[in-house]
C-alpha cells in the first residue's frame, strides 16, 4: 500500500548541499521533506572534505614542526598510525549519522530515509529503508541535491580486481604498504601525498600534468612536495591494463612497457553528476545531464518547479560551491512561493549563484597548499578579457618566519580595463588562510587603487600582498 505525504519543497539527497537547500526553504517560511537513503551528511562528512583532510593534517603539522629550527629537533618520531585514523574516524562519528539526524530534525525538517525517484510533476516515490512505499507531492519545488558519481577509466581488467575508490581510500582502517593511484586531479594528489606520510610506498600515474587546471608555477610546487613526501609521481604515463596478483595485491601494465605492482591500486579520475534513477525521463529530461540558470531552476521543465544544486547541477563540483548554490535556490524557492520576484538574470542578487561563474575559490590541501580563486589567465582571456598579470615568490618576513627555506609563489590576474582583480593563485605553506581575502577582493570589485590601503600586518605571509601590488606598479 502506499502513503502519500505532502509538503511545499522536498529536497532528494540529505548531504551537506541538500541540508543547506532544506534549510534555506524552512527558514523561508516554507516546509520541507528531506529523502536519503545513505548517511545524513553525505560524501562531504563521511567521505571526502572531512576524513581526506583529517588523514593529511598530521603528516602536515609534522612537516611544519621539522621545518622550523628549535622545533625540528625535538622531533624524534614518525606519525602514529593508529592515532591518525582513530581521529580521522572521530571527524566521521565513526560513520555515524545520528547528530545531522537530530540537526535535521531540530532545523524543522521533515528526514524519509529511502531512494527518491520523480514520478510526475512535483511528485516523488519513495521506497523507504524499511521497505515502504511513499508517494511525495510538493506545492512548490522538488530540489535534486544528489551529488556525484565516480567516473572509472575504460581499463582493461579494471572490473576484475578489487580496487578502491575516494569513499575506500578515505575510511581505510589499514595503510597498504605499496599504493598505485590512478589520477593527477585534487583527489589523487591529497590522497597520495597522505598515504605517503602514513608510510605507503605511493605511485602515482598521471594522464597528464598534475592538477592541470592551476598555474603551472603552482602546480610545480605541489609536485615536489610530492616527491618530497617519497611519492614516485609518474606525469603523461597512462596504465594500459591491470589484472590481479598472485600475492592478493595488483599488477600495472603501462603504456610504453613498463609495470607497477601494489597491494592496493586507487582511482581517482573524476566524478559526474549523479542523476541516474531519478526519474527524469518521467518528467520529459535527459538522465545525462542537465541545464540550470543561476537560481537553480532546471531548464525545459513547465512551471519551473524542479531545482539543481550541487554535483548534481553540473556546474561547481566543490562542496562549499554546492551550498552557496544551495542558499540561492532555497532563496529563491521561497521568494517565488510568496509571489515575489526572483530573477535569475540579475548578478550578485541573494537569487542568484554569479560567484560560480566569477569568483569559485578553491583550495587543494597537499603540503605545500595551493589556493585559488577566480579565473586563470587563460580562462580570462578567452571570456574576452584584458588582463595582466603579476607574479612572484613568496619571499616575505611573515613567510620566513613561518618556516626554514620557506618556499611559495603567488599570481594576481588584473582586468586591465576596470583595474579589478579577476584571479589569485597562491601555492606555498598555509597559503589556504589567504585565500578568503583574495575571493572577497574579487566579488567586491575592489579598484586596485583601494586595495592599496589594504595594509597587510607585519609579519605575516598576507605581505605578498603589498609584494604584488609594488611589482604591478603601485
Amino acid at each position: 500500500m502506499t502513503e502519500t505525504l505532502q509538503t511545499d519543497v522536498i529536497v532528494i539527497g540529505a548531504g551537506a548541499v541538500g541540508e543547506n537547500a532544506a534549510d534555506r526553504v524552512v527558514r523561508g517560511g516554507l516546509s520541507a521533506i528531506l529523502v536519503e537513503a545513505d548517511l545524513v551528511g553525505g560524501e562531504c562528512s563521511y567521505w571526502a572534505c572531512m576524513p581526506s583532510k583529517a588523514l593529511l593534517r598530521p603528516g602536515t603539522a609534522l612537516a611544519e614542526a621539522r621545518a622550523v629550527a628549535g622545533s625540528r629537533e625535538a622531533v624524534t618520531g614518525a606519525l602514529d598510525t593508529g592515532a591518525v585514523l582513530d581521529r580521522r574516524n572521530s571527524f566521521t562519528s565513526q560513520w555515524d549519522d545520528a547528530g545531522q539526524a537530530d540537526w535535521v530534525a531540530d532545523a524543522g525538517i521533515e528526514l524519509v530515509r529511502g531512494w527518491a525517484r520523480l514520478s510526475a510533476p512535483r511528485e516523488v516515490d519513495v521506497r523507504t529503508t524499511d521497505s515502504r512505499t511513499l508517494r511525495i507531492s510538493a506545492r512548490h519545488a522538488v530540489v535534486l541535491a544528489t551529488g556525484s558519481t565516480p567516473t572509472p577509466p575504460p581499463l582493461p581488467g579494471l572490473d576484475t580486481v578489487d580496487y578502491w575508490g575516494t569513499r575506500e581510500a578515505t575510511s581505510a582502517q589499514e595503510i597498504p604498504g605499496r599504493l598505485v593511484v590512478i589520477g593527477g586531479g585534487v583527489s589523487g594528489v591529497e590522497l597520495a601525498q597522505a598515504y605517503a606520510r602514513l608510510g605507503s610506498a605511493v605511485t602515482l600515474l598521471a594522464r597528464g600534468p598534475l592538477l592541470k587546471s592551476f598555474p603551472e608555477p603552482a602546480r610545480n610546487l605541489v609536485e615536489q612536495g610530492l616527491k618530497n613526501a617519497g611519492v614516485d609521481v609518474r606525469t603523461n604515463t597512462s596504465p594500459a591494463s591491470v589484472r590481479g596478483a598472485d600475492d592478493g595485491g595488483v599488477h600495472l601494465e603501462l603504456e610504453g612497457g613498463e609495470s607497477v605492482a601494489a597491494d592496493k591500486l586507487l582511482v581517482s579520475t573524476g566524478r559526474r553528476p549523479a542523476l541516474a534513477d531519478l526519474g527524469l525521463d518521467e518528467v520529459g529530461l535527459d538522465p545525462r545531464t542537465l541545464e540550470v540558470d543561476d537560481s537553480g531552476q532546471v531548464a525545459g521543465v513547465d512551471g519551473g518547479w524542479l531545482y539543481a544544486v550541487g554535483d548534481a547541477a553540473g556546474k561547481v563540483l566543490l562542496t562549499h560551491q554546492g551550498k552557496y548554490e544551495a542558499r540561492t535556490a532555497g532563496d529563491a524557492i521561497a521568494a517565488r512561493a510568496a509571489g515575489k520576484p526572483a530573477p535569475a538574470s540579475a548578478a550578485w542578487t541573494r537569487y542568484t549563484a554569479t560567484a560560480d561563474k566569477y569568483a569559485v575559490p578553491q583550495v587543494v590541501f597537499t603540503d605545500p597548499e595551493l589556493a585559488m580563486v577566480g579565473r586563470t589567465v587563460e580562462q580570462a582571456r578567452a571570456d574576452g578579457l584584458n588582463v595582466s598579470e603579476t607574479s612572484l615568490d613568496i619571499a616575505v618576513a611573515g613567510s620566513a618566519l613561518y618556516a626554514d627555506d620557506y618556499t611559495g609563489w603567488a599570481q594576481m590576474v588584473v582586468d586591465e580595463d576596470r583595474r579589478v582583480l579577476v584571479g589569485v593563485t597562491f601555492a606555498g605553506p598555509g597559503v589556504s588562510e589567504l585565500l578568503h581575502a583574495a575571493t572577497i577582493a574579487i566579488v567586491g570589485e575592489v579598484p586596485l587603487d583601494r586595495l592599496w590601503h589594504a595594509v597587510p600586518a607585519y609579519p605575516t605571509i598576507s605581505e605578498v600582498w603589498l609584494r604584488l601590488l609594488e611589482k604591478y606598479g603601485l
